[in-house]
């Protein structure tokens, strides 16, 4: 008997199972918690490597982006522009089609923008170039999410490969142009003073309420339309959406060009309303930085708001520890780093649950 009993298997020491119908307040709790234990850490470690009291290390996180009024307009422009480019993505992620070239997508509309200003900007009005220059950002924004999907649903392509690699494509393109608008072989135009967007009240302001209109129109678009109904069903199955009589190649190539042409939008007010100009680092890896922001909001255009906030928070502030600390910007990237990683991973702990084994009887 105890022979058989020695042969049995034996239980796993624990079990992960998935949880049902958590309050949404709870997964609040558990993220805000994981957020203020990460800065917690962040604060012990600044006291263990450089030597900063815990106080002044979050006195420092805190002042570089609320300290002024200006760093706090810049926190809200930051936000807008990181959720701008990470609302781009998340049509295409809803429909799993890995979309990872943002950055050129952004970037190529910046370069339709500063074209049109180069071609136009002492033969027309400034309000008619700016209506021009939305309508040209579009159009590159589209036609660069317009190539990955034609071949994707044609070709079912490597659409991470594909997009990744147009991002190369639009920084040299952005290179080569200003060596062509620079004679004199700087390459930098700099600040361009035609087809500028209105001001109101200061330079960010309509940038952010032109942000948060589009993240309510993608709200609805993707949860009461019948295109965002077609996206939701391809990307659960791609078989299913057939059967039911979905035109699988139109979805894809619809989805990317509207998420193109969103690219496309962010690009030309980060012309017309902030840098009046372009270089080939323009976007600055916000490209990148943004697959992440949407992941954090499960694809749901109103959390990316809130993820974006979060990740311009701790860039900014960051910002100001390196400055405050005179510390290289490696300690800077380790604070957001693990701020990051305890929001990602707290995501495991919403969605499931240890069950550790019961001891055995004597």
């Amino acid at each position: 008997m105890k022979k058989e009993k020695m042969n049995e298997p034996k239980e796993p020491l624990f079990h992960v199972l998935k949880r049902a119908n958590v309050p949404a307040w709870q997964t609040w709790v558990i993220r805000l918690s994981a957020i203020v234990v990460s800065i917690l850490i962040c604060s012990l470690l600044a006291f263990l490597i450089i030597g900063a009291s815990p106080l002044k290390f979050l006195g420092a996180l805190f002042d570089g982006t609320f300290g002024t009024s200006l760093r706090i307009w810049k926190l809200l422009k930051g936000t807008a522009i990181l959720a701008g480019i990470s609302l781009a993505l998340v049509p295409a992620f809803r429909m799993h089609f890995w979309n990872t070239g943002a950055e050129g997508q952004v970037l190529i509309g910046m370069l339709a923008a500063v074209a049109c200003i180069m071609a136009f900007r002492d033969t027309i009005p400034n309000g008619l170039l700016v209506v021009i220059m939305l309508i040209a950002s579009v159009l590159a924004g589209m036609l660069w999410g317009f190539i990955p999907a034609f071949f994707k649903a044609n070709w079912n392509t490597n659409e991470t490969l594909f997009t990744l690699m147009l991002n190369y494509v639009a920084t040299y393109l952005v290179k080569y142009f200003l060596i062509k608008w620079t004679p004199n072989g700087s390459s930098t135009i700099g600040r361009l003073k035609y087809g500028m967007l209105p001001t109101i009240l200061n330079d960010y302001l309509l940038v952010i309420l032109v942000i948060i209109v589009m993240v309510a129109i993608m709200h609805v678009y993707l949860n009461y339309s019948k295109h965002g109904y077609e996206i939701s069903v391809v990307g659960g199955s791609v078989n299913t959406a057939r059967y039911i009589g979905i035109n699988v190649k139109k979805v894809i190539i619809r989805t990317m060009c509207v998420s193109g042409a969103i690219c496309g939008i962010v690009g030309f007010l980060i012309v017309s309303g902030l840098d009046h100009s372009i270089t080939a680092e323009s976007v600055g890896g916000q490209g990148f930085t943004a697959i992440m922001v949407a992941w954090m909001a499960n694809f749901n255009p109103i959390l990316l708001l809130f993820s974006s906030f979060l990740v311009a928070f701790l860039n900014q502030g960051s910002g100001e520890i390196q400055t405050v600390f005179n510390v290289s910007d490696a300690f800077p990237s380790i604070v957001i780093g693990i701020v990051l990683f305890f929001v990602i991973g707290c995501e495991f702990f919403i969605n499931y649950r240890i069950v550790f084994r019961k001891k055995e009887d004597k």
